[in-house]
Formats: structure tokens, sequence, C-alpha cells
């Protein structure tokens, strides 16, 4: 009976008026203690810097008062062309501003088209372009294969498309460009790409910059280089990257490669260096398929194999004040007894190093010496390897510069060359 008494004293305390508005609030002091308040995402303040502007066939260029002139008003220039050879120019403006998204589809998605297809960005009037990339590829399709994703910072929602997200300043002037390299006409270019023209420069600004190359057999033993050296102040924001194994290492897993980032002014030995391919990218002992924000694996094909995948530095973001040269090894991995097959058939093989059952490690490689694996060694497990296989990438990168070092795009016969697809 005592005991009951005082539960019904605690209950008419705590319904009191004035401890439950004392308590409302401890609580929701306590629970937005830490938070931004919302207005600092900026939805509902008015930005007196930019003025937007969108062009699209209907207004190339995103003139002032000058949209839909077409048809009278109506649906009438929603689309447009590109011949053999021809350059059609997407936006080319005198200006100061921001370009902050763009969409593009096309009729034909093929891999020869998408891998045919040069999509260029030149800054402030300069003749060389910052961005010269395979079109599929500048929008992290690898290998020429579509698919549906999204990721920070580009997206495909149904497989049909390609937006791009990465905001690109410019200080005096923009120009984008598609050029058919392919021996068909591509027909049904729809587009819009939507900038700002903006009033105030920030110095610390940035230009946007993307390179892409292929090598359709590397070298065993030297590294493959997704960004090639590059000089002056930036960031490296991330890389997809493409590979079409060589079938004459039959099952074995392409991707113990470690991705190594040389930085201002490293020489032999990397500042950066991961632990395997597909730990860079965030996941661990295979790769599959898979979509995030900032990583992820849009092609994981075990029948043809070929795997694309990529990984963007946002929350670790790597910057450089002088130079940065990005590469990855060239390393896969298979029992003992597999790899030392492989290299008895004569097909590239540098061996590396074994992991025994017991989480041992015995490393051996040794520069421009190949050792000969004999599968009764005493020691057997995992076994590391130098191969060869068909690797492309795009490097995206902020430079201080208008243009890079890099060399050109290489030529649509080797962008186009040995394109595995599914038979239909």
């Amino acid at each position: 009976m005592i005991v009951k008494r005082e539960l019904v004293q605690i209950k008419k305390k705590i319904v009191n008026p004035a401890f439950l508005l004392l308590f409302s609030f401890l609580f929701f002091a306590g629970c937005q203690q830490g938070r931004k308040p919302v207005s600092s995402s900026g939805l509902y303040v008015f930005d007196n810097n930019q003025e937007i502007r969108w062009s699209s066939p209907e207004n190339r260029n995103g003139e002032k008062g000058a949209g839909g002139k077409a048809n009278n008003g109506a649906k009438g220039h929603p689309f447009d062309s590109i011949g053999t050879g021809q350059t059609r120019v997407l936006l080319d403006i005198q200006a100061q501003g921001i370009i902050n998204r763009f969409w593009i589809t096309i009729r034909d998605l093929s891999p020869e088209m998408l891998r045919s297809l040069k999509f260029e960005i030149f800054w402030d009037n300069d003749l060389k372009p910052a961005v010269s990339v395979p079109f599929g590829d500048f929008f992290s399709v690898g290998l020429g294969r579509t698919t549906v994703f999204e990721n920070a910072l580009f997206t495909s929602p149904e497989g049909r498309s390609f937006v791009c997200y990465i905001p690109m300043p410019f200080r005096k002037a923009a120009k984008i460009c598609i050029t058919n390299e392919s021996k068909i006409r591509l027909n049904y270019l729809f587009y819009d790409i939507d900038y700002s023209l903006m009033k105030e420069w920030n110095e610390d600004n940035l230009y946007f910059h993307a390179y892409w190359h292929r090598d359709s057999a590397t070298q065993p033993g030297k590294d493959f280089e997704v960004l090639p050296k590059i000089t002056g102040k930036g960031r490296f924001l991330g890389t997809n990257i493409g590979v079409s194994a060589d079938l004459r290492y039959k099952n074995a897993w392409f991707g113990e490669g470690e991705v190594k980032m040389y930085i201002d002014g490293d020489k032999e030995l990397p500042t950066l260096v991961g632990t395997g391919t597909e730990d860079y990218i965030g996941t661990g002992w295979g790769q599959g398929k898979f979509i995030t924000k900032y990583s992820g694996c849009t092609v994981a094909d075990d029948s043809l194999k070929q795997w694309a995948f990529y990984r963007f530095h946002i929350p670790d973001p790597v910057f450089f004040k002088e130079n940065l040269q990005a590469v990855i090894q060239q390393i896969g991995g298979d029992d003992l007894e597999a790899v030392a097959g492989y290299q008895q058939s004569g097909a590239p093989v540098i061996p590396v190093s074994i992991n025994n059952d017991h989480g041992d490690m015995f490393p051996f490689y040794k520069k421009d010496t190949v050792i000969k694996l004999n599968p009764n060694a005493k020691i057997k497990g995992w076994t590391n390897f130098y191969r060869s296989d068909d690797v492309s990438a795009t490097a995206y990168f902020y430079l201080d510069k208008t243009s890079s070092n890099l060399p050109e795009i290489q030529p649509v016969g080797l962008r186009t060359k040995n394109l595995r697809q599914r038979k239909l």
C-alpha cells in the first residue's frame, strides 16, 4: 500500500503543467544542440550574385528573353543531330559564371557511339580543352555500358540519360561541344546546360578538368596512370575505371592492385597508397555491383570479365600545391597452382607474393626479376602477380589553370577497339 501511494504522488508531479513545460524545453533544446539552423541550407535566401540561364536547342546559350522562338513558341526545336565528323556546340558564351548542372540524352546508346563521341569543354577562350573525354566515360559510364545509377556527381535515372552535377566556375568564357567521330550520323541529341552568370569572382576558384586514356594491354610491372603527372595547384576529385580482364587468366581475380598518389614532389615512393582495388572503392573480398554516393561498381560481369567502378574524393579531399600523379598497380591474384599454370601457358605473369591460410605474407618481388613458380612448393596460398589487362580511366580534377600539360585524347580507333558486348 505504501508503494502504491508513492507511485500516485509521483504521477501527480509529472503531470504538473509547469513541470511538463520545463521538461519539454530541456528535451528539445538537447535535441537541437549541435544542429545548424535550417536557414543555413540557403534554400530560401536570395543570392544576388547569380543570374540563372539554361542553354538548350530551344535557346542555345540561354539568351535573355529569347527562348522557344521556333514554331511560334510551341515545341519547335527540342533536339539537334550531329553528322559524321561534325561538331555540335552546346554552349559558347563570353561571361563570368558557373555551370551547375547539365543533362544530355542521345538516341544511339551503343558502346561504339558512347566511345566515338568526343566531349570537350574549354575555359576562358583557351584553345586547348580542359576536358576531352569520350562521351560515355565522362558521365561515369565505364566501358560504354549504360546502367541505372546515381552518385554524388553523376546520375542516369533509367540508364538512358547522362546528368552531371559537378560545379564548374569560369571567369571569362565557357564552351562545351560534342564531336561525332563515328561513321554514323547521330540523330536526336537533347540537352540542357544550367549555368549562372556571376557578378563576383572568388580568387580561390579552380577550373574543372577531366582526362581519359586507355591501355588495351597493360605492361606487367608497370602501374597504369589514372592521371599522369600534372603541374599546378588543385584538387583531385576522383576517377572512374574500366577493366576488361585478359581471358588468359581465366577466373583469376584482377583487383589486387593498389592505388597510389604522388603529391608535391614525391619521387620513387608516394605519400598516399591504398591496399587494393576493391578496397579503394570501399568494399572488400571481391567486387560485385553496388552504387553509393562516393564510390561504387556499375559493371561487375563475371562472364565477360568486365568491371567498371568509381570513387570520388569529396568527404576526403585530395589537394595538391605543386603537382600530382595517380596510378593503380596492375596486380591480380589466384591460388598458387592456378598462377603457376598461367605462367607455364605463356600468359604475362610476374609473381609478387604469397599469403598462406594463417595470415602470413611472403613477399618476393624484385624489379627486373621474374620468379618461376613451383606449384608443389611448401609455401602455398593466395598468390599475387603482375598481369596485363585492358584498362581505361577518366580522372576528374580541378586546377588553377584553364588547360593542363596532358596529351590529347586518343584516336577513335583505339577508343572503340574490342568493346565486349552481350549478344541480344
